[in-house]
């Protein structure tokens, strides 16, 4: 008696810790179908060996409950008495309910997609979790699909954020998690691992959203790369001041391919395919100078990038911040500054492969 009053306190501890944890991820009339067979297994445990006394064991009651309730019925483990019975006939006629009950939630999860939901959202929040170095796209307008498809094109890691379910339902990619919510919210930006995150790009429809994800973000990271889009003029000033680094304005950036489509379009049509991962003939990257690099503390001339790579570099961005166009031989490469190289795709990864590795 004593062991089971001591059970059965572990088990109430253990139902009162995990109700909340279960409720907001399994819809109630699965928990419901869920939790009945096993009250009704507790009960008919502790029931036959109460009514019943010597010789049961709570392990006969248990096995005796399993064989009724789902109807299999190998007879009795010892004979009942006729309270026994009728203890029976009720754990029987539950038994009966409780698995029909089941059975038809079961089909309705499946045939309406609550389980396979229960286990994504699961399966999501697993992955977020272990997510490091990733990109975060708050918005799903038309924007947003673009720089998604871009990034999945490219394997980028990355997460989406969308306050609208109905909108992600076709965001199908195999490098982005789809996260449902408001992004303005810190508890989700969390969730989606600003902490952890390389970059974010906000492209929601509204000014002040973008504002305010761009402050979240900023206060939750301080080093995270944080591109915004700016509907109006003003935008701009204000998104910059509360910690974006690089804000877009889709009309001002259309306009502006549309003057250098009619005055140079050869140049236009030479940066479009440059930056283009799948145009391998000629590329623009961004390489960074790791510290300990072959690299390092060399100057241009020095390191023969040109000679032995075949790359042209047009730019460096020194760890100041300080850009340096068309940079001559004798520039040294400071650690952790960014060359902006020009070369086919299989010479900038040799560089990059050189840039982060250690001396010999």
């Amino acid at each position: 008696m004593t062991r089971w009053l001591r059970w059965n306190a572990h088990l109430r501890y253990a139902i009162r810790k995990g109700y909340r944890w279960v409720r907001l991820r399994v819809p109630r009339r699965v928990w419901l179908a869920i939790v009945i067979p096993v009250f009704l297994l507790s009960v008919g445990s502790v029931g036959y060996r109460w009514i019943e006394g010597e010789p049961w064991t709570y392990f006969d009651g248990f096995y005796m409950t399993a064989i009724t309730i789902t109807t299999i019925g190998y007879g009795e483990t010892h004979p009942l008495s006729n309270a026994g019975r009728l203890f029976t006939v009720v754990l029987a006629y539950s038994g009966i309910f409780t698995l029909a009950y089941f059975a038809s939630e079961l089909v309705r999860s499946v045939v309406t997609g609550e389980l396979r939901q229960v286990i994504g959202r699961q399966w999501v929040d697993e992955q977020l979790a272990s997510l490091g170095g990733h990109l975060i796209v708050c918005g799903y307008g038309r924007m947003g699909k673009i720089v998604c498809s871009e990034l999945e094109r490219q394997k980028r890691r990355f997460v989406l954020v969308e306050r609208s379910a109905e909108a992600l339902k076709d965001a199908a990619y195999q490098y982005g998690l789809p996260l449902v919510g408001d992004a303005t919210n810190d508890e989700l930006l969390r969730k989606a691992g600003v902490d952890r995150a390389k970059a974010l790009v906000t492209v929601v429809g509204s000014d002040a959203d973008n504002l305010y994800i761009t402050l979240s973000a900023r206060l939750l990271n301080p080093k995270l790369l944080i591109v915004a889009r700016a509907e109006e003029e003003d935008a701009e000033t204000k998104l910059r001041k509360v910690g974006a680094n690089k804000v877009i304005s889709p009309y001002l950036a259309g306009a502006h391919r549309a003057v250098q489509a009619v005055l140079r379009p050869a140049v236009l049509h030479f940066m479009e395919m440059a930056t283009r991962p799948e145009f391998l003939d000629l590329q623009i990257e961004e390489v960074r100078v790791a510290t300990g690099s072959a690299l390092a503390g060399r100057s241009l001339g020095q390191s023969q990038i040109h000679r032995d790579l075949g790359v042209v570099v047009v730019g460096v961005v020194r760890p100041n911040g300080e850009l340096l166009y068309n940079p001559p031989s004798d520039v040294v490469i400071e650690a952790e500054a960014v060359l902006i190289a020009l070369g086919q795709r299989r010479h900038l990864d040799r560089l990059e492969k050189l840039a982060t590795c250690e001396p010999g």
